[in-house]
């Protein structure tokens, strides 16, 4: 048996090399002794780039959306063009935001297309408000609401979520007869934040699930976004008006 050198014994068998491990190989030297032969992955620089931000995807109701928050106003330059582009992004982000759309990352998606259609067909004439004083309007025919005062529009439209099949939110004109910052519900037994009552069992309140998940909707109330339910709360007071006009699809 060849004698391996002292030297050989206390080399080192491995080799870290641009992260892999190098490959040591015994071979007979002329000598008869062993040398050693170290073989190593080639050093590969690994350069790291890091890609730009990409924009905003392009929505499936690019077009659509674009065209309906230019008739809304108030989000923000677009180009109806159905190309999406950073101050079409920014827009649609800002629009997701106010009315709480998620994910709130710029692309035209139904739920936001859904939205934006509701509120660009909402006439705040049809309420037909009171001159003077303050009027709660509830289109429920595109699931909007929003509040006159002396007959102009006080705050704009928002989404809302009435009564589904079989708890139909009535139409007609209504005085809010309570207010509660928490109302527990008994038949449901849930709490009810900015409860407003104007009818029955039936009133404004903050939702407690997805308020754009339409096909739940309330056993007759009118939901609100948290942000609306409580700007609603400090507009209202008992005895103010409340007309609640069309009627939901399916009920």
């Amino acid at each position: 048996m060849q004698r391996v050198s002292a030297r050989l014994a206390t080399a080192v068998l491995a080799v870290a090399v641009g992260g892999g491990l190098g490959a040591v190989v015994l071979s007979p030297g002329a000598a008869g002794a062993a040398t050693r032969t170290v073989s190593a992955a080639p050093v590969t620089a690994v350069v790291v780039t890091k890609a730009a931000a990409a924009s905003c995807s392009t929505g499936k109701y690019q077009k659509q959306v674009e065209g309906y928050l230019k008739k809304i106003g108030g989000y923000g330059t677009v180009s109806v063009d159905g190309k999406q582009s950073a101050k079409d992004c920014a827009a649609i982000k800002k629009f997701q935001v106010r009315f709480g759309i998620k994910p709130a990352a710029g692309l035209a998606g139904p739920t936001t297309y859904g939205v934006a259609k509701r509120l660009a067909a909402t006439k705040t004439s049809k309420c037909k408000a009171k001159k003077s004083g303050y009027t709660f309007c509830v289109d429920l025919t595109n699931q909007t609401t929003w509040v006159m005062k002396n007959g102009k529009v006080y705050a704009k439209p928002t989404v809302t979520r009435t009564g589904m099949k079989g708890y139909r939110t009535p139409s007609g004109s209504f005085k809010i007869n309570k207010r509660t910052k928490k109302e527990w519900s008994d038949p449901y037994e849930v709490w009810l934040p900015y409860w407003q009552r104007f009818i029955g069992g039936r009133g404004f309140h903050q939702t407690t699930t997805y308020i754009h998940d339409a096909w739940r909707g309330s056993h007759g109330c009118v939901n609100l976004l948290p942000a609306d339910a409580k700007k609603y709360y400090k507009i209202g007071k008992i005895g103010m008006t409340v007309k609640v006009i069309g009627r939901r699809s399916g009920t």
